[in-house]
């Protein structure tokens, strides 16, 4: 597609990459991030525009792109830019936000002209990386038909699920089936390191069978390592748990097993283990006997 001007705010482990394919894609990019220094650094290693202040990173922008850590920060951005976005901009956020937050931020856009989709992710900082990340979003066709061909520079997958706050809901989906997963993995791989078993031989056999995983692909040797200064942080878990059980409450829909992880969760930021890829529910677990 022709290069568009694209505004980015939010260079954490997921934003970063995205700008980046962005750039690469032949797209004018400028970007933003609260942290001093940080759009600095992107811009010494890919060129563009840098900004600590938002509504000076779109200004003249098309497209803003955001990745932000939670409802407060996407609040705050909307802010910001609302004002400022010219008539017939596009916003793509790529937060995991409540669904009735971004469907507040859709509503608010479309007072300005603005159109807005939520669209967060699945794949991790590796799929960021590598732009090959799951799109789940949530908003107008017109708008997705627009945002698909900017999203294919860091995304293989992208489905537009249904109306404003569609994608959030889908997330939380994703949540759910992956957080019982991985502490059912961590059980097994202590189950299996406590009988004495090889269990990189373990998992090899595994990975050939019914308990394939991506989880168990990607992480399942890490966690048996001990190793977890990468990824999608407990804390960020712990928030999007939050947000599944608090849509299942106003659903009247029980959660037990993403409840009991919620907790189990917490008491991995107990151990010290805010900051440590959440799949440290393995650090837990071998603590637990």
């Amino acid at each position: 597609m022709s290069a568009q001007r694209v505004a980015v705010i939010g260079l954490g482990r997921m934003g970063w990459h995205m700008a980046a394919h962005l750039a690469k894609a032949g797209h004018a990019v400028s970007v933003c991030d609260v942290v001093p220094g940080v759009a600095q650094k992107w811009v010494d290693e890919n060129g563009g525009t840098g900004f600590t202040d938002a509504a000076a990173a779109v200004s003249g922008r098309d497209i803003v792109i955001t990745s932000l850590p939670a409802d407060r920060e996407l609040f705050a951005v909307a802010d910001v830019i609302l004002p400022v976005l010219i008539n017939g901009s596009l916003w793509v956020d790529h937060s995991t936000t409540s669904a009735e937050g971004a469907r507040t931020v859709h509503a608010r856009g479309a007072e300005k002209s603005v159109a807005f989709l939520d669209a967060p992710v699945s794949g991790g900082v590796d799929g960021a990386r590598n732009g090959t990340l799951t799109v789940m979003a949530g908003g107008d066709q017109v708008a997705f038909d627009r945002a698909e061909k900017i999203m294919g520079a860091y995304a293989a997958r992208i489905t537009l699920m249904g109306s404003s706050g569609a994608g959030q809901i889908t997330k939380m989906t994703n949540q759910i089936c992956v957080v019982g997963l991985c502490q059912a993995l961590a059980e097994g791989l202590d189950f299996a390191e406590s009988a004495g078993l090889d269990v990189s031989k373990v998992i090899h056999v595994m990975l050939q069978g019914s308990s394939a995983s991506w989880q168990m692909a990607n992480r399942a040797e890490k966690m048996l390592a001990g190793e977890y200064n990468y990824g999608f942080s407990t804390t960020l878990m712990r928030k999007d748990v939050g947000l599944v059980l608090d849509e299942a409450k106003s659903m009247n829909v029980p959660l037990p097993v993403t409840e009991m992880v919620g907790r189990m969760l917490a008491e991995v930021s107990q151990m010290g283990g805010d900051a440590w890829d959440w799949c440290s529910l393995m650090e837990r677990q071998r603590h637990s006997h």
